[in-house]
C-alpha cells in the first residue's frame, strides 16, 4: 500500500495505538475491522505524502525487498510471498491515494467494494470506479514478469554480459522495443533521477554504467531477478530490478538513493 518500509512500520504502530485505545468492546468481525483501521491509516499517510511534496517527483522507486539470488531465509519467505514486483509499485506511485487504496484492497486482497466505499467515505459504486480507473492505468504498463525466475535470470545475465563486453547489438537484442528504465537518485543525487525509453537509450546508459560500477551481485528484488551494483565489495551504489517478459527486458527500475541504499547489506548476497 505504501511502498516504504519505514512508513509501513509507522502505519502498523499507528494502527496498533488506535486499536489499543478502542477499548474492550467486542468486535463482530476483527479481520474486517483491522483492515479498515490499517487502510485508513495508510490513506492518511498517502494524502500527507502528497501534501509534503511541493513538486511532483519525476521518478520514485519504492523501497525494494532485496534477498539472495539463491533463495531467501525462512524469516523472509512470508514477506517475499506477499510482495509485489517493483515495477508495479512504481506504477502505484502514480495513482491518487483513493485509487491506490481501492485497487490494492480489491484486486490484491479481494476486499468487496461494499467495505472499501466507507473507508473512502464514498459509495461502493464510486469505489468500484476508482479501482477500475487504477486498473486501466496499471494494465497499460509492463508490471508482470515471467513466472520462471531462472528464465528471468538468464536474460539479466545476458544483459550484463553484453554490457561488460561492450556489445551494443547484443544489449539491444535482450531489450524490448518499448523498454523503459526509471532511476531514482533521491534528494542528494538528482542527476541520477531520470527516465529512459527505448533500447537505444537504455543500452547506451548500460554501457556507460558498466565501466563505472565493476561489481555486480545477483539478487532477488521483490521476488524477481535483479542485482545490486557496487563500486567496491563494501559500497553498494544501486539496486536494479528487472521486469522480464517473453524473454526480453521490458522495464528496469533503479534505486540509486544513497540514503536508502545504506540499508542494503552486501554481505547477505555473497
Amino acid at each position: 500500500m505504501l511502498g516504504s518500509a519505514a512508513e509501513a512500520d509507522d502505519a502498523m504502530q499507528d494502527a496498533w495505538l488506535r486499536v489499543s485505545r478502542a477499548g474492550g468492546e467486542p468486535v463482530e468481525n476483527p479481520a474486517a475491522w483491522l483492515t479498515t483501521v490499517v487502510a485508513r491509516v495508510c490513506l492518511n499517510q498517502l494524502r500527507a505524502r502528497n501534501l509534503r511534496r511541493e513538486d511532483p517527483l519525476e521518478v520514485h522507486v519504492p523501497d525494494p525487498i532485496v534477498s539472495p539470488a539463491q533463495g531467501v531465509e525462512p524469516e523472509h519467505e512470508a514477506l517475499l510471498a506477499d510482495s509485489v514486483g517493483l515495477a508495479l509499485l512504481v506504477v502505484l506511485e502514480t495513482l491518487s491515494p483513493a485509487e491506490r487504496l481501492a485497487f490494492v484492497l480489491h484486486d490484491m486482497f479481494a476486499v468487496p467494494f461494499e467495505d472499501i466505499g466507507p473507508m473512502l467515505d464514498r459509495t461502493p459504486a464510486a469505489a468500484r470506479q476508482l479501482a477500475s480507473r487504477a486498473r486501466r492505468r496499471v494494465q497499460g504498463r509492463p508490471t508482470a514478469p515471467d513466472p520462471d525466475v531462472s528464465r528471468q535470470r538468464a536474460v539479466v545475465e545476458a544483459f550484463f554480459a553484453a554490457s561488460r563486453d561492450g556489445d551494443f547489438a547484443a544489449l539491444v537484442e535482450v531489450l524490448d522495443p518499448d523498454v523503459i528504465l526509471r532511476s531514482d537518485g533521491g534528494p542528494s543525487r538528482p542527476r541520477l533521477t531520470f527516465t529512459l525509453h527505448g533500447p537505444q537509450q537504455v543500452a547506451t546508459q548500460a554501457l556507460a554504467s558498466s565501466r563505472l560500477s565493476p561489481f555486480v551481485y545477483p539478487a532477488l528484488v521483490n521476488g524477481a531477478a535483479g542485482v545490486v551494483v557496487a563500486s567496491s565489495p563494501r559500497r553498494p551504489l544501486f539496486v536494479m530490478a528487472f521486469t522480464v517478459t517473453g524473454g526480453r527486458i521490458v522495464a528496469i527500475d533503479v534505486l540509486a538513493d544513497p540514503d536508502r541504499m545504506a540499508a542494503v547489506d552486501l554481505n547477505a548476497l555473497r
